[in-house]
């Protein structure tokens, strides 16, 4: 939410509805109304997106905008839940906007079935209040971090690949790193889910980290990833933290050292 939102009243059905998060004392009626009036951009609707968008629907994020240009396929089905055989070949985001307005009728939910260009994110990103990076290749996380530091737009990104996940969030507001100054540090990944193979409850493990991400920072509740990298290994179940440093070189984010990723 920008500070030029202003927050709407709950209702007294939604003070029922959303009767389990007014009984937190971070929350209250003033982050579910902020939650309300927030608007965010979910970039990418497959295992992450599909495990990321139902909880910021039932949740209370007011407008949510669904992006994907592709279809559904059947082996699209093991990971990406919100889909069913009867959507094979329809829209991603199309179909997930129909399931989750049937969650929460109350949610302004709009899908748009195109791949969004460098262009289109710079008109659209500062719109939002947030931005919820759910794609799979570096191009996309990359240009989509680039409307994000030039709108100053807060960014949550999520990556799953084989047994592994990572999720960092960014604030955006120039004191911190943003994704290009951790993305510098390697290269494109060389196989894609199809190629490396991916187990199903992964995504849906760094996607609700996303969602929950997503809650904390529109809702100013507790303390967000900023300036952190958290890496999940669900062969083990441990999670490990590390610090991401801001390049004072990196091209987008600073003019002026390198990014650097130190252990926390």
């Amino acid at each position: 939410m920008t500070a030029s939102e202003k927050p709407d009243m709950l209702s007294t059905a939604q003070a029922m509805r959303y009767s389990r998060q007014l009984m937190l004392p971070a929350m209250d009626f003033r982050g579910q109304e902020a939650l309300l009036a927030s608007k965010v951009l979910v970039i990418g609707m497959g295992g992450l997106g599909c495990a990321a968008a139902p909880y910021l629907v039932a949740s209370g994020v007011g407008n949510i905008t669904l992006v994907d240009d592709d279809t559904v396929d059947s082996s699209n089905l093991q990971r990406q839940i919100l889909y069913r055989e009867t959507d094979i070949g329809s829209c991603k985001a199309e179909q997930a906007a129909a399931s989750l307005t049937q969650l929460n009728s109350s949610i302004n939910v709009t899908a748009l079935c195109q791949r969004l260009t460098a262009e289109d994110l710079i008109e659209m990103v500062p719109q939002y209040s947030l931005v919820m990076d759910c794609t799979d290749n570096l191009a996309s996380r990359n240009a989509i971090n680039a409307a994000c530091v030039r709108a100053k737009v807060p960014l949550v990104s999520g990556a799953a690949i084989r047994f592994e996940g990572q999720v960092a969030s960014f604030s955006m507001q120039g004191d911190e790193a943003c994704y290009h100054c951790l993305s510098q540090l390697f290269g494109e990944q060389q196989l894609s889910c199809m190629e490396a193979g991916i187990l199903s409850p992964v995504v849906g493990i760094v996607g609700t980290m996303q969602a929950l991400e997503a809650v904390k920072i529109l809702a100013d509740v507790g303390t967000p990833l900023y300036g952190k990298l958290q890496l999940f290994d669900a062969l083990s179940g441990q999670w490990q933290q590390f610090n991401l440093g801001k390049d004072p070189q990196c091209a987008v984010c600073s003019k002026l050292g390198h990014g650097q990723v130190e252990q926390g």
